[in-house]
C-alpha cells in the first residue's frame, strides 16, 4: 500500500488479517484521502469514512504501525503505545525521527493507496 502525506509518499506492508483485506479490497476501487489530528503526541488519527472488520489484540505499538481503531479510524503511530487494537500494517523503512518529521505537528492530510 502507498501513503501519500504531502509531497511525501511512503510503502507499507498490510497484514495478512480480514481487516486488511476489506481495506485493500476498497483501495481497489480508488484512493482513499483522510483528514488526520495528532492525538495524545503518539499518533495521527483520522475517520476513514467507512467501516472495517476488527481483529482486536492486546498490542504494543511502535513507530510506523498502522492500526484499525473502533472499526472505522486509522491511525499511525509515531510512538509506543499499548492496547487491544487491529493491526492494518506497518511503514516500510522508516524510523520514529523520520515518520515524526514527515507527518509534522498538528494536523495531516493523508492518502492512501494500492
Amino acid at each position: 500500500m502507498k501513503i501519500t502525506i504531502g509531497d511525501t509518499v511512503l510503502t507499507a506492508t498490510l497484514e495478512n488479517n480480514s481487516s486488511a483485506e476489506a481495506l485493500k479490497d476498497r483501495l481497489s476501487q480508488g484512493p482513499v484521502t483522510i483528514h488526520m489530528e495528532d492525538y495524545a503526541s503518539m499518533e495521527k488519527v483520522g475517520d476513514l469514512g467507512f467501516r472495517l472488520p476488527a481483529n482486536d489484540k492486546q498490542t504494543t505499538t511502535k513507530a510506523g504501525d498502522l492500526i484499525l481503531y473502533l472499526g472505522s479510524s486509522f491511525v499511525i503511530y509515531y510512538d509506543r503505545n499499548s492496547w487491544r487494537f487491529t493491526r492494518l500494517g506497518s511503514i516500510d523503512d522508516i524510523s520514529a525521527k523520520e515518520l515524526k518529521q514527515i507527518l509534522g505537528r498538528g494536523d495531516v492530510t493523508v492518502t492512501l493507496s494500492l
